[in-house]
């Protein structure tokens, strides 16, 4: 049986109070892309009614990167790097560790039980970066050598275009499914039988701008990520 979880790692931009000072005078970085997926909440929250269990963060990724392992070179942040290492320690200890452990523990004692996972890790990306306009609406990123990935991504996009043929909707991108990642790591810890990941990123120019467009976009996934599951 199939199982539906999920995530949302950039849900918020919130600074524990004891590394608030960290971030005097970096409002403006702290609310842009850089500080958290925008829009991404609220459409977990949306979707999340679609899931069996599910799990979210509100920390800002600028304290530290949930959707990283720890060898990543940017696991902290231009300005948390510097910290020295028994404070790094600290902050993986209470606000790292605990959120991807309960997350792993979840799908362990599901596959456990001789459930199958299907793991979707809601994410935005910006519509520009680096001055270069990403050319998609929907991303949905996952690892082509595993065919229940590949397949439920397939249909999933078959059903968001059949509800909105206009959608540009792309497969690893605007990022690699392979590529460092929460998924990624699950990956290596639970065999293509027992999980599937899957990373869905959707542009923030959509959360940012008309509501009516946005709350039409979130039924849309709502409503195709139902029926993708159903055909399982």
């Amino acid at each position: 049986m199939l199982k539906l979880l999920i995530t949302c790692e950039h849900g918020g931009n919130q600074v524990p109070p004891e590394y608030a000072s960290l971030f005097d005078g970096q409002e403006e970085v702290l609310a842009s892309h850089q500080g958290y997926d925008i829009g991404a909440l609220d459409l977990f929250h949306t979707l999340k009614e679609l899931a069996d269990v599910s799990f979210y963060a509100e920390t800002s990724r600028l304290l530290v990167e949930l959707n990283r392992s720890q060898r990543h070179p940017k696991l902290f942040s231009a300005i948390t790097k510097a910290l020295p290492e028994t404070e790094k320690k600290k902050i993986l200890k209470v606000h790292y560790h605990p959120y991807r452990e309960r997350v792993e523990h979840m799908i362990q004692d599901l596959v456990s039980a001789g459930r199958q996972v299907l793991h979707i890790a809601v994410h935005s990306f910006t519509p520009v970066l680096d001055g270069q306009e990403r050319q998609a609406d929907i991303g949905l990123l996952y690892d082509p050598k595993r065919s229940l990935e590949q397949n439920f991504c397939k249909t999933w996009k078959d059903k968001l275009l059949q509800q909105r043929d206009k959608l540009l909707v792309r497969f690893n991108y605007p990022y690699l499914g392979i590529s460092d990642g929460f998924p990624t790591y699950l990956r290596r810890k639970f065999d293509a039988g027992s999980y599937a990941g899957i990373e869905l990123e959707v542009n923030q120019k959509y959360p940012a701008g008309n509501n009516e467009g946005w709350q039409q976009l979130k039924h849309t996934l709502k409503e195709s990520l139902r029926e993708a599951v159903e055909k399982q």
